[in-house]
């Protein structure tokens, strides 16, 4: 496995906080594993920035100058966590044996690394990092972070609870990847889809070291909305049933007021009215809220825009000295 190349790509957007950490973590844990002949000397950290408006793609830029062991690739724009990942990962699978993805934050645990490469040299083309517990997220993270992967399961999505990005795939599993042309990434929903064999190791994930969080609450649902409308229509079939219920419910209860009225019995039904147009008038705009999200979906998807452009390109090819 001395021959195997390694890359390790990491996103990053206004990360000038924690990158100089995160660039000394993985090169050491890089020398140790090359020291020990568990990977190549060719092997390289690749950070992607993703448009940053900060020092990012500096701090990236004088990393790569120092020592050829850090890689980098500028977006010309950002364009958000999953296409800047599918960057990175699309650029090492022209270079790399096999590919770990993870963030910039130092919440995942860098020594996974050893258990990931243990599993891959088992035969495992995809090795998911999970993490063993939450006691670190708010009770209500926590919570609507479990009501999503159970959520994704009802509705037919093959995902891997506790499993953000950090992950090891190997050429074969990138290429199988590169297959998948979607403009709406989901990545953590994709990757079960290639198939091969796959393994997880467990980490317990730390604090972010520095800096603030690129996912508050707002972009956290944007995240679960993409994830959830991009892997299934079983939310259009919901409606579907709830609309065919409904019509079942109105003859129900048409032949109940028709009964009653023969019986003789008068009723007022303001009350039952008015509740009616509500409720039928939410789960209308509910429904079209769904279903136009699923058409601007199609809008983007037919269009075939580039779902990244790289700018600038900082590798060198040649072995170095970690």
């Amino acid at each position: 496995m001395a021959e195997t190349i390694l890359y390790v790509v990491v996103p990053c957007y206004k990360e000038e906080e924690v990158l100089p950490e995160t660039a000394t973590r993985l090169k050491e844990k890089l020398a140790a594993l090359i020291a020990s002949k568990e990977i190549s000397a060719a092997s390289k950290i690749l950070f992607v920035n993703d448009g940053s408006s900060d020092r990012t793609w500096d701090i990236i830029s004088q990393l790569h100058s120092t020592n050829p062991i850090f890689a980098g690739i500028n977006l010309s724009r950002n364009r958000g966590h999953q296409n800047a990942l599918l960057a990175g990962l699309m650029v090492a699978k022209d270079h790399a044996d096999v590919s770990i993805s993870m963030d910039a934050d130092l919440q995942d645990d860098i020594d996974a690394i050893d258990a990931m490469l243990a599993e891959y040299r088992a035969g495992n083309d995809i090795v998911y990092a999970v993490r063993s517990k939450r006691e670190k997220d708010t009770f209500i993270k926590r919570r609507t972070a479990m009501a999503f992967y159970k959520f994704m399961r009802l509705i037919g999505v093959e995902i891997v609870p506790n499993h953000a990005d950090y992950r090891l795939m190997t050429r074969r599993a990138l290429e199988g990847l590169a297959c998948f042309k979607e403009v709406n990434l989901f990545l953590r929903g994709i990757v079960p889809m290639i198939g091969y064999k796959t393994a997880t190791v467990t980490y317990e994930r730390a604090l972010r070291f520095a800096g603030q969080t690129k996912y508050p609450l707002k972009k956290m649902l944007a995240f679960a909305i993409e994830g959830i409308t991009s892997l299934s229509i079983r939310p259009i079939r919901i409606i579907s049933f709830i609309g065919l219920a409904s019509f079942v419910a109105s003859l129900i209860l048409l032949i109940y007021f028709l009964i009653d009225y023969a019986q003789g019995n008068t009723t007022a039904g303001w009350a039952s009215t008015i509740v009616s147009i509500w409720a039928i008038g939410g789960l209308q705009l509910l429904a079209t809220g769904i279903i136009g999200e699923y058409i601007g979906k199609i809008y983007l998807e037919v269009k075939q825009r580039p779902r990244y452009i790289i700018q600038d390109t900082l590798i060198r090819e040649e072995k170095n000295d970690a």
